[in-house]
């Protein structure tokens, strides 16, 4: 393990409200997300990332107040998704404080838009944002917020993304999402086996042994966390100290 293992907060969003679900339904409302966002921050969460859950419903992507908000006293990369559709869209978002952007379903209906976006932006504000569920021995893509089919194969969907240019992947198990029982290990590992760009596990975090066995044995690149966050069953520093202790590469926080 070379590089520093990202330690991110995921924050689901529906309207102005930061809120928490089970296989992303069920949606609870936790809070106002620039008070969790600037907590997080504080305690030296290396990024944020910021879900709009419900922007299939409005065409569009409603985060842009809740982002200019926290931008003004946070000061880490913030990773935007939900309902981004164009440029303009990545523009808007971009300019109001976004250092990325997180794009699922516009870029399953064209898969083009990943290298427009890479092309125009840059790979690093590419994120290409995967919510997988297990069928059978694979794994499917879906999209609205885990509730639409696609029809295409994850490995092979990840391996297009690549090719398009993506900068990295977000890789949510909507299986394994909210349960606390660990991440998707054998779908993170095949994901970070078969391409060559920065892997986020994103869904099933409970415990820092979850976090340990997500990096060593299936190679994440970071670890996206929200349960354990929002309902203050660890802490940033704590999580930080236990992968130090754990000879897990983080950055250094003072």
């Amino acid at each position: 393990m070379t590089s520093n293992v990202r330690l991110i907060a995921r924050l689901d969003i529906k309207g102005p409200n930061l809120i928490k679900g089970i296989h992303l339904e069920g949606l609870r409302i936790i809070g106002d997300p620039n008070i969790f966002a600037r907590k997080y921050y504080d305690a030296g969460v290396d990024e944020i990332i910021y879900m709009d859950t419900v922007a299939s419903l409005y065409g569009r992507n409603n985060l842009s107040d809740i982002v200019k908000k926290t931008v003004k006293d946070v000061y880490v990369p913030i990773t935007v998704g939900g309902g981004i559709r164009s440029i303009d869209d990545v523009k808007y978002l971009l300019r109001c404080g976004a250092e990325k952007v997180a794009i699922n379903t516009a870029a399953t209906k064209n898969p083009g838009l990943i290298k427009e976006v890479s092309r125009k932006f840059g790979s690093q504000c590419m994120v290409l944002s995967i919510e997988a569920k297990r069928k059978e021995n694979s794994w499917e893509v879906y999209t609205e917020n885990g509730r639409q089919k696609t029809g295409l194969d994850v490995m092979d969907w990840v391996r297009i993304g690549e090719d398009n240019e993506a900068g990295e992947i977000l890789l949510t198990s909507v299986d394994n999402e909210g349960t606390k029982k660990g991440f998707d290990y054998e779908l993170i590992k095949k994901v970070s086996e078969s391409v060559s760009i920065p892997v986020i596990a994103s869904g099933g975090m409970g415990e820092y042994d979850h976090l340990n066995e997500v990096v060593k044995e299936s190679c994440a690149d970071a670890v996206a966390m929200a349960d354990i966050l929002h309902y203050e069953r660890s802490t940033i520093q704590e999580i930080r100290e236990y992968c130090i202790k754990s000879n897990i590469n983080v950055r250094d926080y003072e």
